[in-house]
């Protein structure tokens, strides 16, 4: 009896040692060394505090150091590493196009007027601003905006003929918009600019055409469509429209006729 029991409690421990090893065994084995974190390299950027209009004078107030990926900086941003004295040196400057906040500064969208408005420096060499008068009917509805292009179309009475009639003469094709009034942008997602006045972007000769079809007749101005694009022919007409598009010009008593180029 006294056997059987020591038989029985060295089965028993045995067990016990057996179940000990298997859950031991069982264990998750410890989770791995996290990885060396990278640290990534940074630069700070000049970009803008806030919203710009086009044509806005900078402040220092409207600009501001931001730091970015270095890898992200292009070469046209400005690095305060380059240039730690960006914000004072822009303030003044004045802008080509609007910005967003945080949108990073680049020179290329600046003008440094030295005095001089906004118009004046945005205009290219040898290019001349000129107004002319509009209104719904002249000026397709309102939708022509500031960066359009447009036909201008000279409407007048024809004197020659024994009853009332009126010629068409389109005198300036795909000529840039300016600005509608004052207004140089769409402000606030406006879609439609109803102004007074329009400024066109124009040639010498092109601004002395138009001087002289604003004393002849109405005026009125035609929305291109953006696809028919070509720098090539902007403010030129063809042959067949030139032969038909003639402007007498009077200089001191002498009439000449004068073909829009």
């Amino acid at each position: 009896m006294k056997t059987a029991r020591l038989i029985v409690l060295g089965v028993a421990v045995a067990a016990g040692g057996l179940a000990a090893f298997l859950a031991s065994g069982s264990e998750p084995a410890p989770p791995p060394a996290p990885a060396p974190v990278v640290q990534l390299e940074t630069a700070d950027v000049l970009v803008a505090r806030g919203d710009i209009g086009i044509g806005q004078a900078l402040a220092a107030q409207d600009l501001q150091w931001q730091t970015w990926p270095a890898a992200s900086a292009g070469s046209g941003f400005i690095r305060k590493s380059d240039r730690p004295d960006a914000i004072e040196k822009l303030s003044g400057a004045i802008t080509r196009a609007a910005l967003s906040p945080g949108e990073p500064i680049r020179e290329s969208r600046l003008i440094k007027t030295n005095g001089s408005g906004y118009m004046a420096a945005i205009l290219p060499s040898g290019m001349r601003a000129m107004s002319t008068e509009i209104s719904p009917e002249t000026g397709a509805g309102g939708f022509i905006l500031p960066n359009d292009r447009v036909d201008v179309i000279l409407s007048r009475r024809d004197r020659d003929a024994a009853a009332d009639s009126f010629l068409l003469s389109t005198i300036l094709q795909d000529i840039k918009v300016l600005a509608i009034d004052q207004t140089v942008e769409e402000k606030n997602g406006q879609r439609v600019v109803v102004g007074k006045t329009a400024t066109l972007e124009l040639t010498p000769r092109q601004a002395e055409i138009l001087a002289l079809a604003r004393q002849a007749g109405t005026l009125q101005l035609a929305l291109r469509s953006l696809a028919d694009a070509d720098p090539s022919k902007r403010g030129k007409l063809n042959e067949e429209d030139r032969s038909a598009r003639r402007i007498n010009m009077i200089r001191f008593g002498v009439t000449t006729t004068t073909i829009p180029k």
